[in-house]
């Protein structure tokens, strides 16, 4: 058995933990719009305006704070106007990127915010910059966010919606660096300024993000911030744990052993040093930290399961990407002086997904049971901390033994470790946390093995269960088993 040891270091002009840092992206990719999210109104799918109950119902659970949409790449080649009006009479257009199928427009900017609405969360739409034009972006801002007596939203209006849809976050573009458009950076950094500009504020305040770098890209972020600084509140950081760090995506999801899942698990903690290197160039630029880095796309990307097609990206999602959710939730939370929104890749049935479906039937994920755990950080002001642990070495690459972080509020303390020992267990030892608190809640998630998942037979192998704990001499601890992520409350 080995022993780690947790000390909480409180300060009382630590950061909040932004909730956004636990948000979403959904991209018209496969069936996580259609039959993930959208099945119509005349389906046998329970559904409210087309959308899914089931589904709405397990994301508001998790207290879901932003979307991303519609991409990704399909952003860069859609025209939001083909996507309002009668369903019957939108246009279908070809889906370049993803699959080569028909899109029908059916879910588009009014489902968006419907469904928004539904989980009750905040809007983060991404514009078009490659294949579209300023005006376009215009007119859609002016569409979503106008109450005014103007042409696009007196449409709106004729469309079903009488008042403007709150909306929070507006990208300009998505990874103009390859799919958004090939552009260098130099060229992007005056496009950008020149579509940012016409992204109007009608009577509220719309937080402008521009394209940032394409991971270790960090002469991206040197050109970005040092020629559109002021036009932008944010810039986007993409990346995606891959195994090996190698692309294309290999190996498998479900089918690897302790040598794949070190090597993942190496890719997954280097989002660290990718966000201290590009936030090192942000100071420099903006000292006060007024731009905000968002990781609008993150998490694991393993090869399709076999037999799908390659376009529509699904895989399936074990104990293992649960550990390298909660590990980047560690790092986001040492870095939330810089970091403010995250979005995981993808919501449903793509990449990294919360949700799983089937027809009818749904199954919430590993992951989505990491994020559940993780809930009680919402908000909650940041508590530095040092874990103390042997290091697990192993097939080449040396992980931490236990990955950890907590957070505070008027109302007590959440306290998260996960265990990366493949094989052995950790017993724990929190120290820090005031005289005569007790535990309100403690719960583990795991698996009979690494590769365990759910499927439609077993939706539940993989969910939190009760944690034991106990105050061993006033320090909280616990045992955790090899890869086991664990969140623990207390007031």
């Amino acid at each position: 058995m080995r022993r780690a040891t947790i000390t909480l270091q409180p300060k009382d002009d630590a950061p909040h933990i932004p909730a956004d840092l636990y948000g979403h992206f959904a991209e018209h990719l496969g069936h996580c719009i259609y039959e993930g999210l959208w099945v119509g109104e005349d389906s046998k799918i329970p559904n409210t305006k087309g959308i899914r109950n089931d589904v709405v119902k397990a994301l508001k659970e998790l207290n879901l704070p932003v979307l991303r949409w519609p991409g990704g790449c399909f952003a860069d080649e859609y025209h939001w106007k083909d996507g309002v009006g009668p369903r019957d009479k939108r246009p279908s257009i070809y889906n370049t990127h993803w699959g080569g199928v028909v899109e029908n427009n059916h879910f588009g900017t009014h489902e968006f915010f419907e469904l928004c609405e539904q989980i009750g969360c905040e809007a983060y739409v991404c514009g078009n910059v490659g294949s579209g034009s300023v005006q376009e972006m215009s007119q859609w801002v002016e569409y979503m966010t106008s109450p005014a007596k103007s042409p696009m939203a007196d449409w709106r209006r004729q469309n079903g919606r009488e008042e403007p849809w709150k909306l929070k976050y507006f990208g300009v573009g998505n990874e103009s660096w390859g799919c958004g458009g090939e552009m260098r950076p130099e060229y992007y950094a005056d496009e950008y300024r020149r579509y940012q500009t016409f992204v109007r504020n009608y009577g509220q305040r719309i937080t402008k993000i521009a394209c940032g770098p394409n991971t270790a890209d960090y002469n991206w972020t040197e050109v970005m911030m040092s020629r559109a600084t002021r036009f932008m509140d944010g810039l986007a950081l993409h990346y995606y744990t891959i195994l090996d760090q190698k692309w294309p995506p290999s190996g498998s999801a479900t089918q690897f052993g302790e040598k794949e899942y070190r090597s993942t698990m190496h890719a997954a903690l280097h989002m660290d040093e990718l966000i201290t290197k590009h936030s090192a160039i942000m100071d420099k630029h903006d000292p006060d930290k007024r731009v905000a880095l968002m990781v609008d796309e993150w998490g694991t990307w393993h090869p399709v399961e076999p037999g799908t097609n390659p376009g529509f990206l699904f895989q399936q999602n074990t104990v293992r990407d649960a550990l390298v959710a909660a590990v980047t939730f560690d790092i986001f939370h040492r870095h939330v002086d810089r970091v403010k929104m995250g979005n995981i890749a993808q919501m449903i049935n793509v990449l990294q997904a919360m949700v799983l479906t089937d027809g009818p039937r749904m199954l919430r994920t590993p992951t989505y049971w990491a994020f559940h755990l993780y809930k009680g950080h919402h908000g909650a002001q940041f508590v530095p901390l040092t874990v103390k642990a042997e290091e697990s070495n192993g097939e080449g690459h040396t992980l931490p033994s236990v990955s950890a972080t907590a957070s505070r509020t008027a109302k007590g303390w959440t306290v998260s470790a996960s265990c990366l020992e493949p094989k052995e267990c950790v017993t724990v030892s929190v120290s820090g946390l005031p005289v005569g608190v007790k535990v309100t809640s403690a719960r583990v998630l795991t698996g009979p093995a690494l590769q365990s998942h759910n499927t439609f037979d077993r939706p539940d192998l993989v969910k939190p269960k009760d944690l034991e704990v106990r105050f061993a001499g006033g320090e909280l601890e616990f045992d955790l088993g090899p890869f086991a992520v664990a969140s623990i409350e207390l007031a």
